[in-house]
């Protein structure tokens, strides 16, 4: 199902408009659908918002839509960025995108955006929603495979799925930009969104380096498996799980970071077959259907956006975590990441990876 249809007409819809071609696009559809469009741009704490604000306004204005600004700076800073910092000096590798999608875009935004009397919020995502059993809706791929931005959506609230629009999810990339073309935003819109929207220009370990706690060490050891000392390392922030490069360790073969030692500021090396998982263990599993499937049960896992999913049996476990027992062994699952769950194309669940050293 693709939300261009004539439910839409004189629909009050929101459209978050960061000002580059996928949102400008997406309002674009909307008010060719008959929608009564209202755009609305996020001030977060991402370098250059100025400029990020003036292509939104642009955007807007050639096409006769409101343009409503939001400063939720503060809450970002206090959601997405300070969690961010603070879990990669624990030793994990948390995903912002997946703390924004769910606390700020479709959490705070959504919130925002309905209490003023929108009917939904449309966003420029790569995903698609079909309806599904009791008035619920489905969450699946979108059609691009190279696109496809289901994993960043795990966390969302399965309850906000139906008032949440996606019109990009039936559409390849190259026929968007055909779109913009045509409808005379080519020029208009700004370049392809960065990963992480408030790094800039900057490196995750510079970024990070330059927001040390007070009392964090800034160096300490580098060991093997068994515990041997192999080198120093320069914070364990600098580092992730499967990481090779920067270790300067001399071998015959290469080692690659295994798992990230906070409590001892330690980072744990070894070869490539010590990467290797073929069971991982998973917290507060959000699931994105009104009725989860009984459990145990076999899904498709995907342990990061550019993962292959990977066939798993997943289990509950009585403390309240869940285990996933792949078929094959998989690499470099991150602590501190998520695991995204899938039946097919639908995306049913996600949960944050555990450490297991």
């Amino acid at each position: 199902m693709t939300p261009l249809n004539s439910s839409l007409y004189q629909k009050r819809i929101a459209v978050a408009m960061s000002g580059g071609v996928d949102s400008s696009v997406t309002a674009a559809l909307l008010l060719r659908a008959g929608a009564e469009v209202r755009g609305v741009f996020m001030r977060l704490a991402q370098p250059e918002v100025d400029q990020h604000q003036q292509r939104a306004v642009a955007v807007a204005a050639h096409l006769g839509i409101e343009l409503t600004v939001l400063d939720l700076a503060g809450p970002f800073r206090e959601k997405v960025l300070q969690p961010f910092i603070e879990a990669y000096f624990a030793g994990l590798t948390p995903n912002p995108c997946v703390f924004c999608n769910r606390l700020i875009k479709f959490g705070l935004l959504l919130e925002t955006m309905l209490a003023r009397q929108a009917d939904f919020l449309a966003t420029g995502h790569y995903v698609r929603l079909t309806p599904a059993g009791r008035g619920g809706m489905a969450l699946r791929r979108g059609l691009d495979p190279r696109k496809d931005q289901s994993y960043f959506l795990c966390r969302l609230p399965a309850a906000n799925l139906s008032r949440i629009l996606f019109p990009l999810g039936e559409k390849r990339k190259s026929e968007v930009y055909e779109l913009a073309a045509t409808l005379g935003l080519s020029g208009r819109h700004g370049a392809e969104s960065q990963d992480v929207c408030f790094m800039g220009e900057q490196t995750v370990a510079d970024f990070l380096a330059a927001r040390l706690p007070t009392g964090q060490a800034a160096s300490g050891r580098i060991v093997s498996v068994a515990g041997r000392e192999l080198g120093r390392h320069q914070g364990i922030h600098r580092y992730t799980v499967g990481q090779r490069r920067g270790l300067g360790i001399p071998d015959a073969s290469p080692y690659y970071v295994v798992a990230l030692d906070a409590a001892n500021n330690r980072v744990v090396v070894g070869k490539p077959e010590d990467l290797l998982r073929k069971v991982i263990r998973l917290a507060d599993l959000n699931w994105l259907v009104e009725a989860p499937p009984p459990l145990p049960t076999r899904l498709l896992v995907q342990l990061r956006h550019r993962h292959q999913p990977a066939p798993a049996l997943v289990e509950a476990v009585p403390d309240g975590t869940f285990t996933l027992i792949f078929d094959q062994p998989q690499r470099a699952p991150a602590p501190g990441q998520y695991a995204a769950l899938y039946r097919d194309d639908q995306l049913l669940a996600g949960g944050e990876i555990l450490p297991d050293y």
